[in-house]
């Protein structure tokens, strides 16, 4: 039986910072002993060099398989956010894949362009002829060719869905902009992904999280949505040959356009795909929109570009009356249920419909850029989990020219409330939202604790935006490792104690020790199940 100690670290624990408390000794995939007596006769030996050892993280909220397709296509999210750097990149990839029918990819920035809508005509002056859709960052809207729109048959004449809309010009043209549910009006042109494409972009997602030393996820969307294929065969499959090595929890994707018709469905799935590793036991309601293209469901209206009120609030993807029903009936039958709430009022009708529901499923709502202030006390009553994408709480071009203006000053100043929801006792646990932003949680946990990016693309300025909710140092690690495992209902995971499953992360320094540099950080191995999965 192989034994690992390792050796001369700083730990943090899953919920505090102890500092060097002496060997922590892995045996048979478990932490069998914290700082106690001496490492076995031929044990292994991992000096952590005063580096910090923590527990894998667990990223609460990710799309990896998204996230893996798009590096390994037309990848734009590691590019600065400028316009000529998006078209310079996208013209090199079309000009190295000159058999591909479609350009497809992903991760440009709204903040890159005016109004934060680039055009057809640039990407027709970029690739001349040729169909290119490319996924912004968030994942909200596509950047399309004129090609593209041809071969949909978006026109003048196109009617709006009801859950988006086309971008326009004054008469009518689409102008190369689909937003939320428009983009689904690609789906029976962009060319089918094939299963083992989809493979291969689950494990180059799987591969990049464990560089990042997160160890565990719950994959947000685990159905077809906006020209996605369903990967949850691809969990099953990976998990049933044994290359799932992570613990994933899938949310099953709430398909907005049916009813509670579509229970029978998912309780079939969960059963299904239900291999190993990867567990659909999970739930993804998409209540609401992003505040930047005005889909984010808000009490008050938006406001234009004058200050003054709009007549739109926002969109509602699913009847709030109605939602109170579904979550009921998913809670009733074991299913933990996922809720992006991104508004004030997204976030209100998701907390309505969790009330009376068992907090021991460990229902969360994600992204809560806008939380009333009458509902901030709700996460704790009702043992709702705030789910945080930390890195996006920060004074970027896109918080300053594309969501400040339209929201005013008072809803403006109480924009990711994280410190007031953990002050209020509401259970933190944190994700990333990728490939909408990096994975890297070091970078998330520097937002979180300073208010500030580290190292973003495009430069995000050093003033820390609404300071009074960032978050200690221990409460941000503790949300993306004891809290995120919990969530996941991973009882024995996400802390460094005895007994607990051996999955672990060495960090390169100990940011306790700097938490100016918390973003700085570099993970230097990952383990899982006490075996290393990746070594820097």
């Amino acid at each position: 039986m192989s034994v690992t100690v390792f050796r001369n670290a700083s730990v943090f624990d899953g919920f505090r910072h102890r500092g060097s408390v002496g060997d922590v000794v892995v045996s048979a995939g478990r932490i069998v002993a914290v700082g106690e007596g001496d490492a076995p006769v031929g044990a292994s030996v991992v000096d952590v060099d005063g580096g910090l050892l923590l527990p894998g993280f667990t990223d609460a909220h990710v799309h990896p398989v998204q996230g893996g397709l798009e590096r390994l296509a037309c990848d734009l999210s590691g590019l600065p956010f400028e316009r000529d750097a998006y078209l310079r990149h996208i013209a090199d990839y079309a000009f190295a894949h000159p058999d591909l029918e479609w350009i497809q990819g992903g991760g440009w920035a709204m903040a890159a362009f005016p109004g934060g809508l680039p055009t057809a005509a640039d990407l027709d002056r970029a690739v001349p002829g040729r169909a290119v859709a490319l996924a912004n960052r968030d994942h909200h809207g596509m950047w399309v060719s004129s090609r593209a729109l041809e071969l949909a048959g978006i026109t003048a004449a196109t009617s709006d869905p009801a859950d988006g809309h086309v971008e326009r010009d004054a008469d009518g043209t689409p102008t190369g902009v689909l937003h939320e549910g428009a983009m689904a009006l690609l789906s029976d042109v962009l060319p089918a992904v094939d299963d083992d494409e989809m493979y291969a972009g689950l494990l180059e997602g799987q591969r990049h999280l464990h560089s990042l030393g997160i160890t565990s996820w719950q994959d947000a969307i685990v159905g077809a949505y906006a020209g996605m294929r369903d990967v949850g065969p691809t969990y099953a499959r990976a998990a049933a040959r044994g290359d799932l090595v992570s613990a994933v929890v899938g949310a099953l994707w709430w398909e907005r356009d049916r009813g509670a018709e579509q229970i029978a469905d998912l309780v079939a799935r969960r059963g299904d795909w239900s291999v190993g590793r990867f567990a659909p036991t999970a739930v993804k309601v998409m209540q609401d929109g992003v505040a930047e293209n005005g889909t984010a469901a808000l009490v008050e209206p938006y406001l234009d570009r004058c200050g003054h009120a709009t007549s739109n609030t926002g969109l509602s993807f699913v009847d709030p009356q109605a939602l109170r029903g579904h979550v009921r009936e998913l809670d009733r039958l074991g299913f933990q249920v996922h809720v992006h709430g991104l508004g004030d009022r997204g976030v209100r009708e998701a907390l309505d419909a969790f009330e009376g529901t068992d907090p021991t499923r460990r229902h969360h709502i994600a992204h809560l850029q806008l939380v009333h202030p009458d509902d901030v006390g709700r996460f704790g009553e009702l043992g709702v989990a705030a789910n945080i994408q930390a890195l996006w709480a920060c004074l970027d071009d896109q918080m300053t020219d594309l969501t400040i203006p339209f929201l005013g000053e008072e809803r403006a100043a109480r924009q990711y409330p994280f410190g007031d929801l953990h002050r209020a006792g509401a259970r933190l646990v944190a994700g990333s939202d990728w490939p909408v932003s990096t994975p890297d949680p070091l970078a998330a946990i520097h937002t979180a604790v300073h208010r500030t990016a580290y190292d973003e693309p495009a430069p995000a300025g050093t003033e820390p935006f609404l300071p009074e909710q960032a978050l200690d140092l221990e409460t941000a690690f503790a949300a993306y490792t004891s809290g995120s495992a919990w969530v996941n209902h991973r009882n024995d995971a996400g802390r460094i104690a005895g007994g607990a499953v051996a999955d672990l992360v060495v960090l390169d320094r100990d940011p306790f020790e700097t938490p100016g540099e918390i973003g700085a950080a570099r993970v230097r191995s990952t383990w899982i199940d006490g075996e290393c999965v990746f070594e820097a």
